[in-house]
């Protein structure tokens, strides 16, 4: 491996047609606008996982998608961030989260699971959670059982504002890795949920 400086960033989900755009895969969808985005990466299949590598700012960029359900999710990422020795502050981890309003973002540089499996199997494996997440928010719906919840659809009326909610998302994620944690924390974690109007300064473009 050289020595230039590489970031990871892996996104949370279940593998396979039956769950795709369920709401427990909001981080595959984040790492799929990822992948668009930084164009020109290559795809490879290693580690139960899908990678995506690309060259940016004099390093790497690596994406990865567990392909081993949220529940090993831990398998994936442990193995991947050992190989190309990722060091634990340039680990993004990107997943849904039933605590936060339907939309809304929350960067953190370290943290507990939360409850969430996937990031329970990371931390397992990783042995810390000291490493940066960013949670998108799902809400907690209205049925009384939360995994059937989560591996639902969104409705219709989130599938409309789903494309923004990605797109802050990716973009919160490079702004992570080109900015730094701070700046990243402090521009996206105080933008409101989804589908409220957020007030910017005059010379502040819309992302």
């Amino acid at each position: 491996m050289t020595d230039r400086p590489t970031w990871m960033i892996a996104g949370l989900g279940n593998p396979g047609r039956k769950y795709e755009r369920t709401r427990h895969n909001i981080g595959f969808m984040v790492v799929d606008a990822l992948e668009r985005a930084l164009t020109g990466s290559s795809r490879l299949r290693r580690f139960d996982a899908e990678i995506f590598e690309r060259t940016v700012d004099g390093g790497r960029m690596v994406l990865v998608k567990p392909q081993t359900f949220m529940n090993a999710s831990g398998n994936a990422v442990g193995a991947a961030a050992r190989w190309y020795r990722v060091p634990l502050d340039q680990l993004l981890i990107v997943y849904d989260d039933l605590d936060l309003p339907f939309g809304q973002l929350r960067l953190r540089p370290s943290g507990s699971s939360g409850g969430h499996n996937g990031m329970k199997s990371i931390i397992d494996r990783l042995g810390s959670e000291q490493f940066p997440r960013l949670r998108l928010g799902i809400g907690r719906g209205q049925q009384a059982s939360t995994i059937g919840y989560v591996l639902s659809r969104f409705d219709a009326n989130e599938e409309k504002q789903l494309p923004d909610v990605i797109g802050r998302a990716a973009d919160a994620a490079l702004s992570w890795q080109r900015d730094g944690i701070d700046v990243a924390m402090n521009e996206y974690n105080r933008r409101e949920a989804a589908g409220t109007p957020v007030a910017r300064p005059r010379d502040q473009p819309d992302r």
